[in-house]
């Protein structure tokens, strides 16, 4: 089928200029709501189908700039199982933005199948975290976004969602400006470093909690650093972390800890490792030098005041 032939789903096409994109789900309201975002984005969107459709439409699509996958909790199977390596190969050698929007329950399988730095992964989002998340992607900031999902109305959502990603935006800038400026510091001092109790860090991740009983949770939203602890906590007591575990240890909405664990993948505080016994798993550890400098941390504060 070309861009030009009529299309089978209901939802309204606008064949007017911008980035050609495939709209993919089973699930017609979830499409037509993402169908919403992307018109309202200036994106032309080429067709809307099923995802049993999906690997056909691909074959007959030959401008690509975006693929947006609408899933529903009903949504899986072969259908996606076949689809989602396929999407992740077009991000990594063609660049197109794939961006999947999901419930909950398939954030492990989404994140071991979209690996490409043009890919993008929604949990639960609303119109508010589509509409920012796309625009990010469209601007090419896909690869330094981390946004806070805080707010009630969709414009005071989106002031916030764009005052986050700016701070993240030049966080990570500030990390990643070459070789002078690591995410990790090299060691001062003495070559090993300190042995750490797991009740230490236990006892850190608890303090940090029960902050939630006395204030509000969004003022110590700190996700790279709760990530970081429940890795070493993990790494001490030999435990393996899936993704769906360190998105809940992130203690921020899915969507904003997928988008940390794959900076901080990206920056080389963390390693991803496919579980041998099932393809559609990743677990993540920390990255040898990442290791060795919060342990480090632990050893010059003391006990009480680690929080």
């Amino acid at each position: 089928m070309s861009e030009l032939e009529p299309i089978r789903p209901a939802v309204a096409v606008d064949y007017t200029t911008g980035l050609p994109a495939l709209l993919f789900g089973n699930d017609p309201d979830r499409r037509l709501a993402a169908a919403a975002v992307l018109g309202a984005a200036g994106v032309r969107m080429v067709d809307a189908l099923p995802l049993d459709e999906a690997e056909a439409r691909l074959d007959g699509q030959v401008s690509l700039g975006l693929v947006w996958l609408e899933l529903a909790a009903a949504d899986g199977g072969p259908a996606l199982e076949q689809l989602l390596p396929r999407l992740n190969q077009l991000a990594e050698t063609r660049g197109t933005i794939v961006i999947a929007s999901s419930p909950l329950h398939l954030v492990d399988h989404l994140a071991a199948a979209l690996t490409g730095r043009s890919t993008e992964i929604l949990i639960d989002p609303d119109d508010a975290q589509r509409a920012a998340t796309l625009a990010t992607s469209l601007s090419g900031a896909l690869a330094e976004t981390g946004v806070s999902d805080v707010g009630k109305d969709n414009a005071a959502r989106l002031r916030q969602l764009s005052d986050e990603m700016g701070r993240i935006a030049a966080t990570l800038a500030r990390l990643s400006t070459g070789p002078g400026s690591p995410a990790v510091k090299p060691p001062t001092g003495d070559s090993r470093p300190p042995e750490v109790e797991v009740e230490t860090v236990r006892a850190v991740i608890r303090a940090r909690r029960l902050r939630a009983r006395f204030f509000s949770e969004e003022l110590f939203a700190d996700p790279a650093w709760d990530m970081l602890l429940d890795l070493l906590q993990a790494e001490i007591s030999q435990l393996r972390v899936p993704v769906s575990s360190l998105c809940i240890a992130a203690a921020v909405p899915a969507t904003t800890a997928l988008r940390w664990i794959k900076t901080m993948t990206e920056q080389g505080l963390f390693v991803r490792r496919a579980d041998p016994h099932d393809g559609r798993r990743v677990f993540v550890e920390l990255a040898p030098s990442a290791s060795d400098a919060i342990r480090r941390y632990f050893g010059e504060v003391a006990k009480p005041v680690v929080v």
